[in-house]
Order: C-alpha cells, then sequence, then structure tokens
C-alpha cells in the first residue's frame, strides 16, 4: 500500500515519524511519499520534501508567507492525484492541511483521507465540524473528548491516545529537581522566540532581584534558534545563560519551576510535573482575529483537560514580567501551590491513555483502509 503523509511543523515531524514506525511495524511492505521534517525523512531514506522548517504561527505570517504556501499547496496536490495513494494522512497543521483534504475531494482523488491529531475546532469554530465530516473519512483523536464530537456530523472518529506519552516516557530520567533552577521554554518558532523570551529574560531579571541565588537555563529546538536565544539573552544581562539544543525534556526533569511558551512544551511540561506558567504573545493582529473566534475558557491544554485553571496563564498584555515572576516565585516557595500543581498534571496526563498511542493510530488506520478496500 502507498500513502502520502503530511506534516508541517516540528510536533507534527515528531508524531508522524511515530505513526510511520508503527504502521510499517504492522506491514513492512508500505511505501511512504509527501512532505515533513527530518524524523520522516530519517525512516524514508530522505525521500519526502522537506518544509517543516516553513512552520508559521498566526494570521500575519500567513499572509506574508501565502505565494510560498499556495505554490506548495498546489504542488502537492498534483503529486498526490499522480500518485494516487491508497490514503493520504494529513498530522496535524489544519490550516493547510484541511484545505489540501477538500480540494483533493472535490476534485476527485480516489483514495481515504485520513487526518491524525485532530485540528482544535472545538475550540474556534465548531461550525466546521459537519463541512469537515464531508471530506474527511477517519479522524485519529489524541484527547478523550474529542471523537463524540465528530462522530454526532457523522465522521468515524477513534481515540488513539496522545503519541506524546510514549516519546517522553522514554525520556524520563532519575535525576533530583535544582530548586536554584528555572526553566525557559519559548517555542519552536522563530516568531514565537522573538515575542517571548525576552518576556521570559525580563521576568527572569526580576526573579534574580530579590532572589540572586537562582539560575536561569533555556531550551532551544534546534540551531539556528540556539544563537538567535543568545543573543537575546545576552543583550538582556544574562550572556552566560545556558541555552541547551533539543534537550527540553531533561530541563524540564531538572528544572524547579518553569516559563513555558503556549504549545505542545505545555503538555511536556505537564508529563514531567515541572510546575510552570504559561505565556503566550503573538502580533496583535493575531491576536484580535484570535480572541473574536476562541471559544474555549482557557488557552493552554492542561487547562482545558483539567476544566480549572491548573497553569497561570499570562497572556498577550497580561504577559507582564513583574507577574510572572510573582506567579514563579509562589510555585517555588509554596510546597502547596507546587503539589496541587504537580497533582493536577497527573490526573491530565494519565487522561491520555497509556504510552503506546502511535501503535494504536497505526492499527486504527490500516484498519479502516483494508476494511474499506474490502468492501470495494
Amino acid at each position: 500500500m502507498k500513502f502520502y503523509i503530511i506534516a508541517g511543523e516540528t510536533s507534527g515531524d515528531a508524531h508522524a515519524a511515530v505513526l510511520m514506525r508503527e504502521m510499517l511495524a504492522l506491514r513492512r511492505e508500505l511505501r511512504f511519499a509527501g512532505a515533513g521534517g527530518p524524523r520522516m525523512n530519517a525512516i524514508t531514506g530522505g525521500r519526502l520534501f522537506e518544509w517543516t522548517h516553513e512552520a508559521v504561527v498566526g494570521l500575519w505570517d500567513v499572509l506574508l508567507k501565502y505565494p510560498y504556501f499556495r505554490t506548495q499547496f498546489y504542488r502537492m496536490y498534483r503529486e498526490i492525484m499522480a500518485l494516487q495513494p491508497d490514503a493520504v494522512i494529513f498530522v496535524d497543521y489544519p490550516g493547510f492541511n484541511l484545505r489540501l483534504a477538500r480540494y483533493l475531494k472535490r476534485h476527485g482523488y480516489r483514495g481515504r483521507l485520513v487526518f491524525y491529531i485532530s485540528p482544535q475546532v472545538w475550540a474556534w469554530n465548531r461550525g466546521r465540524i459537519p463541512r469537515m465530516a464531508a471530506y474527511l473519512d477517519l479522524m485519529l483523536c489524541i484527547f478523550p473528548f474529542e471523537p463524540a464530537l465528530y462522530r454526532q456530523s457523522g465522521l468515524k472518529s477513534e481515540f488513539v491516545g496522545h503519541p506524546m506519552i510514549h516519546e517522553l516516557a522514554r525520556q524520563r530520567r532519575n535525576v533530583e529537581r535544582d530548586p536554584s533552577l528555572v526553566g525557559l521554554f519559548p517555542g519552536s518558532r522563530a516568531r514565537e522566540v522573538k515575542r517571548i523570551f525576552p518576556v521570559m529574560l525580563a521576568a527572569a531579571r526580576a526573579l534574580q532581584a530579590t532572589r540572586p541565588h537562582l539560575r536561569f537555563e533555556a531550551s532551544a529546538v534546534n540551531e539556528s534558534l540556539h544563537g538567535y536565544m543568545r543573543r537575546l539573552a545576552a543583550a538582556a544581562g544574562f550572556p552566560a545563560m545556558e541555552i541547551t539544543v533539543k534537550d527540553a525534556p531533561a530541563l524540564m526533569q531538572r528544572a524547579w519551576v518553569g516559563m513555558v511558551a503556549s504549545g505542545t512544551a505545555t503538555m511536556e511540561a505537564s508529563f514531567f510535573q515541572m510546575p510552570f506558567v504559561l505565556i503566550y504573545k503573538v502580533s496583535w493582529l493575531t491576536y484580535a482575529a484570535g480572541r473574536a473566534l476562541i471559544r474555549v475558557d482557557y488557552l493552554g491544554m492542561p487547562n482545558i483537560l483539567a476544566g480549572r485553571p491548573l497553569i497561570p496563564e499570562f497572556i498577550q498584555q497580561d504577559a507582564e514580567p513583574r507577574r510572572i515572576a510573582e506567579a514563579l516565585e509562589k510555585l517555588a516557595e509554596d510546597d502547596g501551590a507546587r503539589q496541587r500543581m504537580i497533582h493536577g498534571m497527573a490526573g491530565v496526563i494519565q487522561s491520555l491513555g497509556e504510552e503506546e498511542a502511535g501503535q494504536r493510530a497505526a492499527k486504527a488506520l490500516l484498519n479502516h483502509l483494508e476494511s474499506s478496500l474490502a468492501r470495494v
């Protein structure tokens, strides 16, 4: 069987790679084409188009790169129609992937359209779910409340668990936390880092002013951001700050508290039970558009799953360094507050299922495809 798989950012590349490995473990003869990142290409021997480095966040970023994404959209469409794979697997990245799935359906693609890692339309536009049901064949969900929302519209959906559980479990280390260490995790995209890391550094300065014994360490997702973050840190008065590359799980297990940009890292920090505050800051155009659409009470997924403000959120104008520093001081020094957050994190992670989400997703996808082919 042939598959065309598309993942559009670093986290999607990681999740797609796990899915591909598990599918190949079940059917060694499978073949993959598509677009993704280095982890996916490690499996295919470099045969996929590399484009995870082009990931964007926010409306303004999308507008700036629109010509590039339009070119890639039609390039992938033509490639899929020529290849006619048994299924196209869309991994996260809904802004691009949902449009391509709909376009393929409308223009005669005959294979199955599978979406892995449900787009969070339940947060900003539930009205899209019935429209998605008209062109998708299977939705693989990573949060337990999602399948019921899709099944109401007739879209076959399965909860397979969160793929990060298995990956992070492999990186768990038996290390003691350092009460003097604060971790900084400013995100995986350059534009996120540009807006959020200076806020984190300013909060670190505020903390250091009253607690000079504290140390600060940051995590960068790649060498390019490492250099950029080092320059920002030096300009903020932290020329000797240690900034590791691709080692966030290790830092999350050593740090006493942390500052984390909204996104996948908030769930990673919850898995490793590092008490933290969430920070989110984008362009005002993007923020205004998002505020008009969002239909959930919280931004951070740990809070959404907990149904309460488990993690303090500092969003846009509320991302004020002094307030962030005060929240971190409480988490660092109030054992009751620390333990309440840690207990809540454990409950959130437990709700995501067992460790083998990638394996369950692979089985669900292949079973669906084989049963569909049997009916033809």
